[in-house]
């Protein structure tokens, strides 16, 4: 069988794999096993610009809301303005999970952000200049989308670039932990700044914090590689990539279980505020100590699925985080008091990211790394299926109640690691892979 069209020279040959990521210095101070990965410089600088980059994303959400919600004061426009923002997430990230096969990613994800950028700088310019209007602030948000549908693909591919095979897990995880954490710094440093230098000043440090992105993205050094000709189109290489998935049980059912339990699993994040009001009781204090709790679990489990040791059966520990998960949710769900409430949403945090990162860790190291663009954007879907859970839970919290109607959804999650154990025995067996083996295999 002739080898696959794809981005072959994107990934270091064992040649220059040293260039790419040279093997840690040995000094006086060696960093501990959980943060292995930032000895290695390339991927130093992307995890120091994503925790930057990413803490300025919470922070302009925060920001854009509050200023949608003051040019109309209309929920209506609030939610036009956020699908506007994520439905291109859902239109292109497939194609973008090709172009990420197709060219350089670090140059991917520098023209991006460069354009991202450009479009958060024309943001801050309307807010600065008092000229903003709903249909200006939409508009950029859907081209805001439309780069992020290029640049999630990218930027989580590259990584497999940036560190060798047998840090590869821990610098998945470490690169989770950091997302995770960025949901909780971003917010507050979003509202601190509204309340200190207002909209206009928050806009404008988000556009720092994508010059700063970029600088550590033309830090980067890689050996010389040659240009890749590809005969095939664009549409080819899409369906390629599913009959690539379609030919690899195993990869498959990683990839949908990467998706379901979102289906069946995240909605409890847009309840909390009906268990805040009218279960806990608590307010709006109580619900931002409901959110922080979980954020800091989610941190927890990444922390933890880094530190694994080489040779752990990841698929043992995803299958366990993910039955655990629903227990969690579960708890979550029937409790009446505020204190069980934010134990099992730190549970529920760890756990959920335990399953999240150990599944990304194994879909990564066990895809042929001329595909693993194309696999990696199947799981930005997940932004479709949350729309979709919620809904499902909005209908049944009017049917049953909200207590009942995730304790059940819960209860599905631990059905479902539950029956995946059981029919895919080999699956709970698997370990980290090699990116070389993957593309033998």
């Amino acid at each position: 069988m002739p080898e696959p069209q794809g981005n072959v020279d994107s990934q270091p040959s064992p040649d220059d794999e040293a260039l790419v990521a040279p093997p840690p210095r040995v000094g006086r101070f060696r960093l501990p096993p959980t943060f292995a990965s930032l000895q290695h410089r390339n991927y130093r600088l992307l995890w120091f610009g994503t925790m930057v980059s990413s803490s300025g994303d919470w922070m302009d959400q925060v920001a854009f809301n509050w200023l949608v919600w003051e040019l109309t004061h209309s929920p209506v426009w609030l939610a036009w303005a956020n699908f506007a923002r994520f439905l291109p997430v859902l239109v292109f990230t497939l194609i973008g999970g090709v172009v990420a096969d197709r060219v350089e990613r670090r140059k991917l994800l520098f023209g991006t952000q460069t354009i991202a950028m450009a479009l958060a700088t024309a943001l801050a310019v309307i807010v600065t200049a008092g000229i903003a209007q709903v249909w200006m602030v939409i508009a950029i948000a859907a081209g805001r989308g439309i780069m992020n549908s290029f640049n999630q693909p990218a930027r989580q591919s590259l990584i497999s670039e940036l560190v060798p095979e047998d840090d590869l897990p821990n610098a998945i995880a470490l690169n989770s932990a950091t997302m995770n954490s960025t949901r909780v710094i971003g917010p507050a440093i979003g509202g601190t700044l509204i309340a200190t230098v207002g909209m206009a000043g928050a806009f404008w440090v988000n556009v720092v914090t994508f010059a700063l992105l970029l600088v550590a993205l033309a830090m980067m050094r890689f050996p010389p590689r040659s240009e890749v000709q590809h005969r095939s189109s664009v549409l080819r290489d899409l369906v390629d990539g599913f009959h690539y998935l379609r030919g690899h049980p195993q990869l498959r059912l990683l990839v949908l279980l990467a998706l379901v339990p979102i289906l069946l699993g995240q909605p409890y994040v847009t309840m909390l505020p009906i268990f805040a009001s009218d279960v806990l009781h608590i307010g709006g204090g109580g619900l931002g100590a409901l959110n922080t709790a979980s954020a800091v679990g989610a941190v927890a489990g990444s922390l933890s699925v880094a530190s694994f040791p080489a040779g752990a059966r990841l698929g043992w520990w995803m299958l366990a985080g993910l039955a655990g998960f629903g227990l969690a949710l579960m708890v979550f769900a029937l409790s009446q008091t505020l204190v069980l409430s934010v134990v099992a949403l730190i549970g529920l945090g760890l756990l959920r990211q335990t399953y999240q990162a150990s599944n990304n860790v194994l879909i990564q190291t066990h895809v042929d790394p001329v595909y693993r663009g194309r696999v990696l954007s199947t799981l930005t879907l997940d932004r479709g299926l949350v729309p979709a859970g919620t809904m499902m839970a909005a209908v049944g919290s009017t049917m049953i109640g909200v207590q009942w109607t995730i304790a059940l959804m819960s209860a599905a999650l631990v059905v479902l690691a539950l029956l995946v154990a059981w029919s895919a025995p080999s699956l709970r067996a698997l370990k980290a892979g090699s990116t070389r083996s993957a593309r033998r295999h």
